[in-house]
């Protein structure tokens, strides 16, 4: 029985801000950085499990404590451990929980700890993450998910109805998936710190490549903003769809006065218009705006929010983040809960690491869970892939399915080494 033997952590970051690369109008100066983990086993083919939780630079160290605090947890435990019970076990733990409960740095550090053993186990089984979870039973997934706080909007039957439902025509879905890909948006453009030449060029490329929305940043000036939409919709033109992203920038009656005045530039979405946690604020926006929806979810801090925004009517495409919550199990949740209430899920992946690990989050749904690529669509920045062994393939403005084993988390040993932050301050 091979077991746990090591837990490694490190403090990377890579320096974003110089560029103004992930520039919005809540976070001008980015470093996008992991607190990443390499699990070590002495499984005998060497199989190791990689994981992380995105920051943006300071702090990225309290998050790296965090998940090293979670090492007695894991040493010596069997690699083949249910998965469904280790997440319990760290998330119900009542000294970790008191730090939340289930929300904040404890439970990032839970999610990328569950994140990487799910990557030792895609690994070990020889399939990519996405498929792994796609030819699991419908008992074997509702297993996994932890359904307290959750039966008052799905219960562990309605969930087995949904995946058993998605059993059905699963077979063709792989293959289109395979063949054809899966739709992307791209957030490239649309950086709050790029001149207007950077945004009218980055916009043609991206038509260029294939790509059938892109997302601007906005909320630090509303004359700016419609200056920069008007370009972004002069370059793109009006087949190309646009969206926006305040990053919780407004209060309630803000956000409805500001997008309004974006609307003669046909605004497809607007994300993140106020606070992550404001439930009934994001449901007056979005009565207030439409037909403009409204996008949320990288920052909602676990399932049970996302229960009841869905419940409240507050988004209408749910941007689940796969290192916000406590890793794939609680995604898991969150996918199940989207299509008990038939909202699109569009996540987010505008960070380091999170294009490659969300892609096979969506591409699970669509092969067992919602079954739809309706209004259904992956965010991409096309930033730091060239860091991960297995990184994104993006063509035509849609993803590619991944084939290599794993979650797609393995960053390379020279990256870990050139931007472990500890290394940099010893070298300084």
């Amino acid at each position: 029985m091979s077991v746990i033997t090591a837990i490694e952590t490190y403090d990377i970051r890579f320096p974003t801000s110089l560029e103004r690369d992930g520039s919005d109008a809540m976070n001008p100066d980015p470093d996008y950085s992991a607190a990443y983990l390499v699990i070590r086993t002495d499984d005998p083919d060497g199989h190791e499990g990689h994981g992380f939780a995105f920051t943006i630079g300071r702090g990225n160290d309290v998050q790296t404590a965090a998940i090293a605090a979670l090492k007695p947890y894991l040493v010596g435990r069997p690699v083949d451990d249910d998965l469904g019970a280790v997440w319990r076990e760290l998330v119900h733990d009542s000294q970790l929980r008191w730090l939340g409960p289930e929300k904040g740095v404890m439970h990032m550090a839970i999610g990328a700890v569950i994140n990487a053993l799910w990557d030792l186990k895609a690994k070990r089984a020889g399939l990519p993450l996405w498929r792994l979870l796609s030819e699991m039973s419908p008992e074997q997934i509702v297993d996994l998910v932890d359904f307290r706080y959750l039966t008052d909007a799905l219960t562990r039957e309605e969930a087995l109805t949904i995946l058993r439902t998605g059993r059905t025509g699963r077979e063709d879905r792989t293959s289109d998936l395979v063949r054809n890909g899966y739709p992307a948006y791209t957030t490239s453009p649309g950086w709050l710190g790029y001149d207007d030449d950077k945004l009218r060029r980055l916009c043609k490329e991206a038509i260029d490549q294939g790509f059938r929305q892109i997302k601007l940043k906005v909320g630090a000036d509303l004359e700016d903003d419609k200056r920069r939409l008007r370009i972004a919709r002069e370059t793109c033109g009006p087949e190309i769809r646009i969206a926006v992203d305040a990053n919780q920038r407004w209060d309630v009656p803000d956000a409805i006065a500001w997008i309004r005045e974006l609307t003669p530039y046909d605004i497809w979405w607007v994300e993140e218009p106020t606070s992550p946690d404001d439930i009934l604020g994001h449901r007056a926006i979005a009565e207030a705006i439409a037909p403009i929806t409204v996008a949320t979810g990288e920052h909602v801090q676990n399932r049970i929010v996302f229960k009841q925004m869905l419940q409240a009517g507050s988004l209408h495409h749910l941007q689940l983040d796969a290192a916000r919550v406590a890793g794939v199990n609680e995604n898991i949740a969150i996918l199940l809960l989207a299509a008990k209430f038939g909202v699109p899920v569009c996540p987010h992946a505008g960070g380091v690491g999170l294009c490659e690990l969300v892609q096979h989050l969506s591409m699970f749904d669509y092969v067992a869970v919602s079954g739809s690529m309706q209004d259904r669509i992956i965010e991409y920045v096309d930033h730091l892939h060239e860091h991960f062994v297995d990184p994104v393939v993006v063509h035509q403005g849609r993803y590619r399915a991944p084939a290599a084993p794993g979650f797609s988390s393995t960053m390379k040993p020279s990256s870990l080494a050139e931007h472990r932050m500890d290394d940099a301050i010893n070298r300084a």
